[in-house]
């Protein structure tokens, strides 16, 4: 169930708020890669009081009849139940929030890559959103922008509106007609070919959203995502960030009583993140990054494992390194992030080339961490460093927490739950 003490259309009108005393604070969107970095959120959301938003796209956390997602092999149900676990065994009382990253037709690699026809796509969108409030999500992004009818187009202004408001339009009658709770929701998209690029664009987006959803009786979104300049590949933040731009969308967003969320916001520098408190940005989307932090950890392991082997410690090394770095790239997931010619290269040619190799399992590591044989080969090795007294499994977690905490700081949002409280109590 969405939390009900501090809801998010409440966390985000309460920071908008903040804003009006000079106090200001960037929300992070998590995605959710791994227990371990659901451990490593909830960990240091506990110390430092902040709110918890885990973003999951389709192809991460959908339906079992779609095939469900590659992180974890989550359902929604079981996502909610297990970021649900996590939080009780950390002790985490305060809010956090289930958030549906990219939601909407051709959405899942699969549905993009058949070609399916715009009513047979929809339709699944609005099942995979079902299941998304039916498990008890917060937050529900409208992103009709993936149409393989328009690769390397700009999809008309008109068509993002008209299919934006016939998912929200159909979610909100659904939801009144089977007494589920309120859900907010977050429009717009980062993508090039979503025309949301220009200030223009986006005032002329929200002015002509504003009455179509009035109209039907259905809620402003809670946040609208523009584009600041970010954008990752590799293992890089290769965007160059506007700082006019993005103050001038989170002045305008503001204006309609809306927040202004960024995505891929991955690997910024100290500098970007603490420009994002005077340009007002509201929220701000990291997800592989995290996914990086963890396949890096699991390597240095790997490392002091062999040293453990060299120094006649272990005589049963795991093979974590060659499994996960042939699975990982096996799933070919990681072309999304590769730049120019690199798209299209081909996974026998990667796994002869060790350099390249090694540069793809830094990349998409993450992407087969639920893969059976992995999970067996971090067992082991885990076990083979206990032997010595090493707790691997803390290890992974700290690692992780190193980047959520520069996060933490940059985005000014240690204490910020209860900075948000008293604004919306004054």
């Amino acid at each position: 169930m969405p939390y009900t003490e501090l809801p998010i259309h409440d966390a985000v009108k309460g920071l908008l708020k903040l804003q009006d005393t000079g106090d200001h604070a960037t929300l992070v969107g998590i995605g959710p890669m791994s227990p371990n970095l659901l451990q490593a959120a909830f960990e240091l959301a506990k110390e430092e009081d902040f709110p918890l938003m885990f973003i999951a796209s389709r192809n991460q956390v959908d339906k079992d009849e779609f095939g469900a997602g590659y992180v974890n092999g989550w359902d929604q149900v079981r996502f909610a139940a297990d970021i649900k676990k996590v939080a009780d065994e950390v002790g985490y009382t305060g809010p956090y929030y289930l958030c549906r990253d990219h939601g909407g037709p051709w959405q899942r690699d699969e549905e993009r890559n058949a070609h399916l026809p715009e009513d047979e796509a929809m339709e699944l969108a609005r099942r995979s959103f079902v299941a998304d409030m039916e498990a008890g999500f917060d937050l529900l992004m409208v992103d009709p922008t993936k149409d393989p009818y328009q690769i390397g187009k700009v999809i008309p202004l008109e068509t993002v509106l008209r299919r934006t408001i016939d998912l929200i339009d159909y979610l909100e009658q659904y939801r009144r007609e089977h007494n589920l709770p309120e859900v907010a929701y977050e429009v717009g998209t980062e993508e090039t070919n979503g025309g949301l690029t220009t200030t223009d664009k986006y005032e002329e987006f929200i002015s002509k959203l504003q009455p179509e959803l009035e109209k039907r009786g259905c809620p402003m979104p809670t946040f609208i995502v523009g584009q600041t300049g970010t954008l990752t590949r590799l293992t890089e933040q290769v965007g160059h960030y506007n700082y006019k731009n993005a103050r001038e969308l989170a002045d305008m967003a503001k204006g309609y009583g809306v927040g202004l969320k960024e995505h891929n916001a991955d690997y910024l520098d100290d500098v970007t993140l603490l420009e994002h408190i005077p340009a007002h940005v509201t929220a701000s989307n990291v997800a592989p990054q995290y996914g990086t932090e963890e396949t890096r950890a699991y390597l240095k392991l790997c490392k002091v494992e062999q040293l453990l082997v060299d120094n006649g410690l272990c005589d049963d090394p795991s093979d974590l390194y060659n499994t996960l770095l042939v699975k990982a790239i096996k799933t070919e997931r990681w072309r999304k992030w590769m730049t120019g010619d690199d798209v299209n290269l081909q996974v026998d040619d990667i796994l002869k080339d060790p350099e390249l190799s090694s540069q793809i399992l830094d990349i998409s590591g993450h992407y087969a961490f639920n893969d059976p044989e992995v999970k067996e080969q971090v067992a082991k090795l885990y076990k083979n460093l206990s032997a010595q007294d090493i707790d691997g499994q803390r290890f992974v977690v700290e690692h992780i927490k190193r980047p959520l905490r520069q996060y933490v700081v940059g985005l000014n949002l240690k204490g910020v739950t209860t900075r948000i409280k008293n604004a919306l109590a004054e």
